[in-house]
């Protein structure tokens, strides 16, 4: 059976990604905190540095 993909609010990816950068904590601790992988958070922050 295909595994199902999760959806995440616009606003949840810019809360990821901001704690990334004003935690000092490391992408894959945030993400094991956050319950997602560490890939798709590096992913978003990769996004966030182009929209800005």
């Amino acid at each position: 059976m295909a595994k199902q993909q999760r959806k995440y609010t616009p606003e949840f990816k810019r809360e990821a990604v901001n704690l990334v950068e004003t935690s000092g904590k490391s992408v894959p601790q945030i993400a094991r905190d956050l319950g997602i992988s560490a890939s798709i958070l590096y992913k978003w922050q990769k996004l966030m540095l182009h929209h800005f």
